[in-house]
């Protein structure tokens, strides 16, 4: 029996995975910068049209979890959708930190739809001097 193939069938099936809306099982990717910034690193994640009670964030161990959901927007019932290419969903990110970074106090603000973490460099972690200690005399090893 000969079998018929369509060599773009995966790629349409790949096409339509990435444009489809994110799910809570399956979200999609958000965009990220991440960079350092005197004693704290900073991560900015593209947010646009979610909502900040929307965002979800989690810090487990050294693993940090950033989950928002974008939720159509209401309309009213005289209005016809000509274009739609906003994506809506679940978008979702994991980031493994550094174990010199300080978790128990990460900073969040969100405004105009950018998400912006502030992770403080641990104490630990910064760079100090070590003082030498010089000794108080000559020993001698006799045998």
């Amino acid at each position: 029996m000969l079998m018929r193939t369509d060599p773009f069938r995966e790629l349409d099936r790949l096409t339509q995975q990435l444009m489809s809306p994110g799910t809570w099982s399956r979200p999609s990717a958000m965009p990220m910068d991440a960079y350092r910034e005197g004693d704290e690193y900073v991560v900015a994640f593209d947010l646009p049209g979610v909502t900040a009670d929307a965002i979800d964030i989690d810090v487990e161990r050294n693993m940090l979890t950033v989950k928002a959901e974008r939720r159509p927007v209401a309309k009213a019932d005289d209005v016809q959708m000509e274009l739609s290419e906003r994506p809506l969903g679940v978008f979702s990110r994991q980031i493994v930190l550094a174990d010199t970074l300080d978790t128990e106090h990460i900073r969040a603000d969100y405004d105009a739809g950018v998400l912006t973490l502030r992770i403080p460099i641990a104490e630990r972690a910064k760079p100090r001097k070590i003082s030498i200690g010089v000794g108080s005399g000559r020993k001698e090893i006799s045998g």
